[in-house]
């Protein structure tokens, strides 16, 4: 059997242990404030970072990872393994998955990268389903297939408490409609099935955001459904456990995880963001 590694990047938000569980390596994106860089987990906490940009004058900005760092990554994979699988952030949000395909044309490992159309824990699922299928025994092809079918079903829905960010930093996207309508009313986003964050829907008040978060959730996945949940935050911890506790409700959870939004996802949607992601179960 093909010994098959999966790799993804830290706009992921994968957890530490989640890797772990999995073996999937990790490679950093760079955050910059100012003239300082920073490894997005690496060199920075995610509360650290947090602490960081409520204090600083900068606007930070984030890089992805050089071919060249993927290109070094990948010859200390090939050691220990046949082929690669990688799985990354959106195409249409992060340059990320380009070095990685440049990347993958100076090894001599099979790479096949594939482009989540997510971001945060909705790429970190898919890659841990590409580690749950190479470890049942599917084969490459079989593994992309999979995840390309499976990311169709995958929802991403969240709320920034401003669109600041994701408008300063270039990546609003679709829901640019929403800018200068934002007086007293709170955006809920999505990330769409071309991988671009558009509008969810905007609610009068902070109270209705959960709730509509989770109205969402049951027209999407019907009550019975078995998935997969992970609740993602960014300086917002308590908002992140109100909604996974209303999240469960209705559902056969094989797994479910709380992930700090990191560094460099937080450069973009700013603190106070949380986001709910159901990805449907699989069985090997």
């Amino acid at each position: 059997m093909a010994r098959i590694k999966i790799v993804t990047d830290s706009t992921s938000d994968i957890l530490p242990e989640q890797a772990s569980r999995y073996g999937i390596e990790v490679i950093p994106l760079n955050v910059h404030f100012g003239d300082e860089v920073f490894k997005d987990g690496v060199d920075i906490t995610p509360s650290q970072f947090y602490t960081k940009l409520r204090g600083s004058g900068f606007m930070p900005r984030t890089a992805q990872p050089s071919p060249g760092e993927f290109m070094e990554l990948y010859q200390k994979i090939a050691a220990d393994a046949d082929a690669i699988v990688g799985v990354h952030i959106s195409g249409r949000l992060s340059g990320t998955i380009a070095s990685a395909e440049t990347a993958r044309g100076l090894v001599d490992i099979r790479v096949v990268n594939i482009d989540s159309r997510s971001v945060s824990q909705g790429t970190a699922r898919l890659a841990m389903l590409a580690a749950q299928a190479a470890q049942a025994g599917l084969d490459v092809d079989e593994i992309v297939e999979l995840i390309e079918r499976v990311r169709e079903k995958t929802m991403i829905i969240f709320s920034v408490d401003t669109l600041e960010y994701l408008q300063k930093n270039g990546r609003i996207g679709r829901a640019q409609a929403l800018l200068g309508s934002l007086m007293q009313v709170k955006p809920l986003l999505q990330v769409d099935s071309d991988g671009v964050i558009a509008t969810l829907d905007k609610v009068r008040s902070r109270s209705r955001v959960i709730p509509r978060l989770i109205e969402e959730a049951h027209a999407r996945f019907p009550l019975g459904a078995k998935v997969a949940i992970s609740v993602v935050e960014a300086d917002a911890a308590d908002r992140a456990q109100e909604l996974m506790d209303l999240a469960k409700q209705g559902y056969e959870v094989t797994d479910a995880a709380i992930a700090p939004i990191g560094p460099t996802i937080g450069s973009h949607t700013g603190p106070g963001t949380f986001g709910l992601i159901l990805i449907p179960h699989v069985e090997f």
